[in-house]
């Protein structure tokens, strides 16, 4: 089969003929039908993420979409599935091949006629944006939600599934013209562009403008310690990624004189259960058209010169 090969920690993949992977004991085989190329991803291979340099070579890919390869005890061979591995976080291979072997809690059954490229752009990162708007984020219908870094994946689906769950006013944050106009064609009420130049303050002002219950945030740094003086008493930011900086610089007096809450979230705190009505909840919004996300398909071949595009690249066969 053909696959995406990471040969050493910092570099491209590299497209290459290995053995079709045989499923033990415990395992079930999956052919791929899409792979999206994520940043959990491209720093699993960096070598420098906080799981430590990862076992080389391996085919990296933390999710897929797919088909059963053979039946099991439950589903039919050719049953559409989504998936997930710990490619890059522990030994193993991941989605990024033809072939993949995964323990079957890993599995999603999707319902059919889910768009496999789709649900593998929006996968996980729309989990996280809903997981952290309902089960982190608390958010009330009629709620003002501000989502910082909306032009990515997460902050797509953010927007989309603010409004999905009741938000009365979504504020959409980026810093290119181009995703604040995609950020109000997907829904968003008002926009606010970020700049290299912002500060705390200058920002905060910005922001201010139309009060805030809850704020998405994928970005961390100035624009995270501006938001926070956007909210209302009693609000709260959910951080989920570090995008503009690894440190923000959070005022006591605005945390205890507004009695405001901060959360962290990672994907990794879902057991599969959970984790599974996610996703669902997920590619449901999708089939109906409520939630989409721009994307790029890409043949598996081709994977090394789109490793490090911008956008979420999804890999097909």
């Amino acid at each position: 089969m053909r696959a995406a090969e990471i040969r050493a920690a910092g570099g491209s993949p590299v497209v290459a003929d290995r053995p079709v992977p045989e499923p033990g004991v415990g395992e079930v085989a999956v052919s791929v039908t899409a792979a999206p190329i994520t940043p959990l991803d491209l720093l699993c291979a960096s070598g420098t993420s906080y799981f430590g340099a990862p076992e080389t070579p391996y085919v990296p890919g933390v999710q897929g979409v797919g088909v059963l390869t053979r039946p099991t005890p439950t589903e039919a061979a050719g049953t559409a599935v989504w998936f997930a591995t710990t490619a890059g976080m522990r030994p193993g291979d991941g989605s990024m091949a033809e072939h993949v072997v995964v323990a079957p809690d890993d599995l999603v059954v999707l319902p059919p006629g889910a768009d496999h490229a789709l649900v593998a752009a929006l996968g996980l990162s729309a989990v996280a944006a809903w997981m952290c708007l309902t089960w982190k984020g608390n958010l009330t219908p009629g709620e003002t939600v501000l989502v910082l870094g909306a032009g990515g994946v997460v902050g797509q689906s953010a927007v989309q599934l603010a409004r999905v769950a009741g938000a009365g006013h979504v504020v959409a944050c980026a810093r290119s013209a181009a995703a604040l106009e995609r950020a109000r064609r997907l829904g968003a009420d008002s926009v606010v562009r970020l700049t290299e130049d912002d500060d705390v303050d200058s920002l905060a002002r910005r922001l201010g403008e139309v009060p805030v219950d809850l704020v998405i945030d994928p970005v961390s740094g100035i624009p995270a310690a501006a938001a926070l003086r956007a909210l209302r008493p009693g609000g709260r930011l959910v951080n989920l990624g570090s995008a503009a900086g690894d440190e923000c610089p959070v005022s006591s007096a605005v945390l205890r004189g507004k009695s405001l809450h901060i959360h962290g979230y990672t994907n990794n705190e879902l057991d599969p259960g959970r984790r599974r009505e996610a996703l669902l909840t997920v590619v449901r919004h999708a089939m109906t058209g409520a939630l989409t996300v721009d994307y790029e398909r890409v043949p598996l071949r081709d994977a090394g010169d789109a490793w490090t595009r911008p956008g979420r690249i999804v890999l097909v066969p």
